[in-house]
Order: C-alpha cells, then sequence, then structure tokens
C-alpha cells in the first residue's frame, strides 16, 4: 500500500515538472520570437540603377535597415538605364535614376509609377595631369569640353584651353587628351551631355545627349569607357593626360583633382553645398518641377542644368527613386513607404560628403507618395 501511494506520488510529481517545464518552454520560445529580429518575419526590398547616388544610398540603406530590424535593402548600382530596364521588367522593387522619366515613357506608365528627387549631386570634371600643381584647379567651359569630347582638340596646350588657363598656361603639356566616360547606359552621361549641348549648341548637338551616345572621341582612338562612376574613375586614376566627368563623391573618394567649371553668367565655380544649393534654388522658381510625385518631372534637368546665377554650380542635378503606386502585398508596400519615410525625415543626418540634402519644398512633395502607395 505505502508503495504504491509513492508510485503515484512520484507519478505526479513528474507530471508537475513536466507542465511546468512545458509552460516555461512555451512562454520563453514567445518571448524569444517577439523580441529577437531573427525570428521575425524579413520583409526584402530590391532596388537597382544608378551609380550616381550609391555611396550615399549605401550608407542610408545601411542605417535604415539598423533601425528597421525586420526589413532587408538590397540595391546594386548597375547605371540608370540598366535600373530601369530591370524595375519595369518588374524584377526590382524600386529604381534608382539619376534623370527623371522621359516625357513619352511617363506617359506610358502616367498614373502607375511615382518619381521621387533624393538627394542633390554634381557632375565634376576630373583629370590626370602630372604637371598642374596641386593647389590649383584646371578652368574648363562647355566649349572646351564639348571640343574635347568631339575630337578636335587634341593636346592639353591647345589655345583654347590655355586661354582660359593663363595662371597654369605654361604648365599644360603637349600631351594627347584621353577622354574618359561612360560605356553603360547612364543617368550621369545625360546629365553631362545635356551640360554639353546647353552650354555649346553649336558644338554638341541634341541628338548628342543621352544616356547612351556615339562619342564622337571614340572615332580618334583617344577615347575611352568605363562602366559606372567606378568605372570612369578608374580610367582617369590610372590614365596619365586623362579627362572625364564623375560624380562629386568618387573625385573626393578618390582625392582626385577637379576642375572649375564656367557656369552661365561666365563664372569659373567648384561644386559645394553653396554652388549646388543656388542651381537647386533656381530650379525650384523655374516652375517646370511639379508639385505630386505621380506627376511629369521630364523638364526638370532642362531647369537646374546651366542654371542662372553667379554662384550656380553648372552641372548640378537631382537624383531620384522610382516606385510603383501599387504593389502585390500590403507588407512590401508598407516596406517601401517606412523607407520613403526615413529618407526624407532622416536624411539630412546622414548626407556624406559630395551631395546635398533635397530642399524641404522637395521633401514635402515626396512625402506626398506615402499616401499614394498601395498594396
Amino acid at each position: 500500500m505505502l508503495k504504491n501511494k509513492t508510485i503515484i506520488i512520484t507519478a505526479v510529481t513528474l507530471a508537475l515538472i513536466i507542465l511546468s517545464l512545458l509552460i516555461y518552454n512555451f512562454y520563453i520560445s514567445n518571448t524569444y520570437a517577439n523580441s529577437n529580429p531573427e525570428t521575425t518575419t524579413r520583409i526584402y526590398i530590391r532596388g537597382s540603377g544608378a551609380t550616381f547616388p550609391l555611396p550615399l544610398y549605401e550608407e542610408w540603406f545601411k542605417e535604415f535597415m539598423n533601425e528597421q530590424n525586420n526589413i532587408v535593402v538590397d540595391y546594386e548600382g548597375i547605371g540608370s538605364g540598366a535600373g530601369q530596364e530591370q524595375f519595369f521588367k518588374g524584377l526590382t522593387d524600386f529604381c534608382g535614376s539619376d534623370p527623371p522619366l522621359s516625357h513619352d515613357k511617363w506617359l506610358k506608365y502616367k498614373g502607375k509609377v511615382l518619381q521621387l528627387p533624393t538627394i542633390l549631386g554634381a557632375v565634376v570634371v576630373a583629370y590626370n595631369i602630372p604637371e598642374i600643381p596641386g593647389n590649383t584647379h584646371l578652368n574648363i567651359s562647355g566649349e572646351v569640353l564639348a571640343l574635347i569630347y568631339k575630337g578636335e582638340i587634341e593636346y592639353w596646350d591647345d589655345p583654347h584651353i590655355k586661354s582660359i588657363n593663363p595662371e597654369i598656361a605654361d604648365k599644360l603639356p603637349h600631351e594627347k587628351i584621353i577622354a574618359a566616360h561612360r560605356s553603360d547606359a547612364s543617368g550621369t552621361t545625360q546629365i553631362f551631355t545635356t551640360f554639353l549641348h546647353k552650354s555649346a549648341p553649336d558644338i554638341w548637338p541634341e541628338e548628342l545627349v543621352g544616356k547612351t551616345i556615339d562619342w564622337p572621341i571614340d572615332k580618334t582612338g583617344r577615347g575611352i569607357g568605363g562602366k559606372g562612376n567606378p568605372g570612369v574613375t578608374s580610367v582617369i586614376v590610372n590614365t596619365k593626360y586623362s579627362i572625364g566627368y564623375i560624380e562629386y563623391q568618387y573625385a573626393i573618394k578618390n582625392n582626385l583633382p577637379i576642375a572649375t567649371v564656367m557656369n552661365r553668367e561666365g563664372v569659373f565655380v567648384l561644386p559645394s553645398k553653396t554652388t549646388i544649393q543656388s542651381a537647386a534654388k533656381y530650379a525650384l522658381n523655374t516652375g517646370l518641377i511639379p508639385d505630386s510625385p505621380d506627376k511629369d518631372f521630364s523638364k526638370e534637368l532642362d531647369a537646374i542644368i546651366y542654371a542662372p546665377g553667379k554662384d550656380s554650380y553648372p552641372i548640378t542635378a537631382f537624383s531620384h527613386i522610382f516606385v510603383w503606386k501599387h504593389y502585390d502585398n500590403k507588407e512590401k508596400a508598407d516596406a517601401i513607404k517606412k523607407l520613403i519615410e526615413w529618407i526624407y525625415t532622416e536624411d539630412s543626418k546622414h548626407v556624406i560628403e559630395g551631395y546635398v540634402a533635397v530642399p524641404d519644398e522637395i521633401k514635402d512633395i515626396a512625402l506626398k507618395s506615402i499616401n499614394m502607395i498601395e498594396g
């Protein structure tokens, strides 16, 4: 009898222990699942496109993901042209593009796509001329650049170049100019060639404006293509007597000398926060930038490139992201909206050298997209 009671007590005790362990494990597992980001459902946002803002986007998306543990943003810098192609094929969730959509393409996707100017940047003219002292800058104009890329100015000591560089004219060598340019479909190229056409229309015709062009300099054997801003930067770094156009941050990162560029008022200016903002301020005052992200931005480049003002840097531009108004699921749409909200409220805290935050007027326009996106 005593033996049976002992067995029963032991069995009950074991049952209570097991039940306690099960309850404890259930509590711990649920608490862990709710607090540990590794066990939560992750939403992946994939984008591709412009290399112009790539260094900044890498910084932004890293900071955003640190704050949003369940959202992963993957962005690949493949050029604006390739990025647009992937986006419109449905291969990515958003696209990075320096120029906005052309009018015809906007009409095709009207009501489906939103365009958001994310950052202001500058295309700079970098060069590799050992004879020029490090404490001076080469002066360059749109007319001279157009003649160089047309292949009509062959040597660095050409009279056209010497005439606008009186202080270093005797330092300019009798060496052939190597002109670097993008080999891929590029928004940076569209910005640069737009500047060439606006500043020297008689030399650089409109048919030589675009993301990809048939570079006249290549026919002389003195043109070299590079993929993306990193590719063109590499060409300049590794090729003596070369010149090329790249986003400002790439010149800073690689310690490349940059030229002062003649603006519309005939003033040679360097890119800076002040000179970039001056061009943007003029663009906003033209009325060519629409008041909603679902409208046509195709005249934006014309408004900001080669803008008037003695302080305006002439090769200034916005870079953009394109997003859809409708996504297949609510989770993806909500993640996109969180990213947009972060960009236009936290961006100024994380802007790196070489870029300038967009004006508040642009932020207000872009934030309207949050109420337009559905999933």
